[in-house]
């Protein structure tokens, strides 16, 4: 009876035991799981790693009685040198020494502004503890062919975390598969799509992997039952991508932080084409980041506000990056780009027909301090020939964007619809956010009597962004929402 127990164990105990594939884990009581690759061997295996110590195994066994095992050495991914891993964790002495030689890599192989190869080397160290993160900023190059995107991958992406290459020639199904499998770094060549569907998926795909929490859902089919089950894909972590020009969605414009390449002549000391000392330099830099994640992993990372003033947006993008930069110096000059961004994303805004109105709405306020008429705001415009363009400006076109873009109520009066006086601190924070300065407070002409501007002034609840409110059915300040 025993010898039948123990051989029902023996095969629940196997059946529990399936093996599950992994590159990487980190478990709830700290231990940090990472596959390693000897590419002379072509055999993979773990480093496990608690407080402070490590080892190398075959596989992982866990409390729930899951079997963790690397991927097989001549795995296609591995061999082909899609995804690229370390070999074994190597000591790398302080962060400092560590930057050092991976800006010393990339200063050798590629030719950046001195700022963008100090970003390059901190975006380095930050794929490699991405995973405490909430946020994570996208890496752009940008340029014509021969100006350097591709050696830029190369070099940078031969230092991130499990770095996955791609480029426009894949399909995007697979993209989202081997990101949701390894979890690392994506590398994208050539990333101008010409079809749109291509495009719009590979949109979603960096749209999502920004934020932690947002994957992407797609419906595989079961092959046994041939249902359709809806699967999420993991698509969250760092990406560096090269393009030929800017993408047209401005949400996804606004994850990245870019470089322009070919801007001016390459340096002569570049080498024009690598040798294979390119790739043992990159293996022993990644040995040594292997070391500091296991090391640094587990402190964690708090983003820094670069600029409380500048776009919420631009502040979640540099905020990780600040996260890794000691240098006070480095730490400033990367405010001051995230300030030039966040102004460009202020003026593309205002570029746009939303913009436009807006503008209409401040200089009208300006001279007389209502809020206008959509007709006063659509004549306006239209006598503007920068903002006509190819179509006019009907009442009815600006109504519209008044209303269902910018979301402001408006209301009927005996010359016609208005914007509603109600809507002043929404007016107030609209013109901040299209980089325009404050306005006086608006008057209601039905009002029996509106207060002076020193009165209103005087209470400072009544004020946002210096626009003073005023309930206009009233004719009384009232308090700012």
């Amino acid at each position: 009876m025993e010898h039948i127990q123990s051989g029902v164990e023996r095969a629940k105990d196997k059946k529990l035991r399936k093996p599950e594939p992994t590159v990487s884990a980190t478990l709830d009581d700290g231990t940090i799981i990472e596959a390693v690759y000897d590419p002379v061997a072509h055999t993979t295996s773990f480093v496990v790693a608690k407080d402070g110590k490590w080892k190398t195994a075959p596989h992982h066994d866990l409390p729930d009685g899951r079997r963790l095992v690397p991927l097989s050495g001549q795995n296609n991914l591995l061999t082909h040198g899609v995804v690229l891993l370390p070999s074994a964790p190597v000591e790398f002495g302080t962060k400092a020494e560590l930057l050092a030689r991976l800006q010393t890599f990339i200063h050798e192989y590629v030719d950046l502004s001195p700022l963008f190869e100090r970003i390059a080397g901190h975006y380095v160290l930050l794929s490699w503890l991405y995973d405490g993160l909430h946020e994570i900023p996208y890496l752009r190059v940008r340029g014509e062919p021969g100006s350097g995107k591709t050696r830029f991958l190369l070099t940078i992406g031969s230092l991130c975390y499990k770095p996955i290459f791609a480029s426009g020639a894949s399909t995007v199904s697979p993209i989202f598969r081997m990101l949701d499998l390894v979890r690392g770094t994506l590398i994208f060549d050539e990333a101008d799509f010409r079809f749109s569907d291509e495009r719009a998926e590979v949109v979603k795909i960096m749209n999502n992997g920004t934020t932690r929490g947002f994957p992407v859902l797609r419906a595989e089919t079961n092959q046994v039952t041939k249902e359709f089950n809806p699967t999420a894909f993991h698509v969250f972590g760092p990406k560096i991508v090269a393009t030929r020009g800017a993408f047209e969605d401005r949400a996804l414009e606004s994850r990245f932080i870019s470089e322009q390449m070919g801007a001016q002549r390459l340096r002569r000391d570049i080498p024009i084409a690598l040798t294979d000392d390119h790739a043992r330099q990159a293996l022993s830099l990644r040995n040594q980041l292997l070391l500091f994640r296991l090391r640094f992993h587990r402190t964690g990372l708090s983003p820094i506000v670069a600029d409380r003033d500048i776009e919420p947006r631009i502040n979640q993008m540099f905020g990780p990056l600040l996260s890794v930069v000691d240098d006070e110096q480095t730490r400033q000059a990367i405010r001051a780009l995230a300030v030039e961004y966040s102004g460009q994303v202020v003026c593309d805004r205002s570029l746009d027909s939303e913009g436009h109105v807006v503008e209409a709405i401040h200089a009208l306020m300006l001279s007389d301090g209502t809020p206008p008429t959509i007709r006063d705001l659509a004549a306006a415009l239209d006598r503007n020939e920068a903002a006509t363009g190819a179509f006019a400006w009907t009442p009815r076109f600006v109504g519209q964007i008044v209303r269902r873009k910018l979301g402001l109520r408006t209301v009927r009066r005996r010359d016609g619809h208005c914007i509603a006086p109600v809507e002043t601190a929404r007016l107030a924070a609209l013109f901040v956010r299209f980089g325009l300065v404050p306005t006086p407070p608006p008057r209601s002409p039905d009002s029996p009597h509106s207060p002076s501007r020193m009165e209103s002034a005087s209470d400072p609840v009544n004020q946002v962004n210096g626009v003073i409110l005023v309930d206009a059915a009233i004719g009384l300040p009232r308090e700012a929402a």
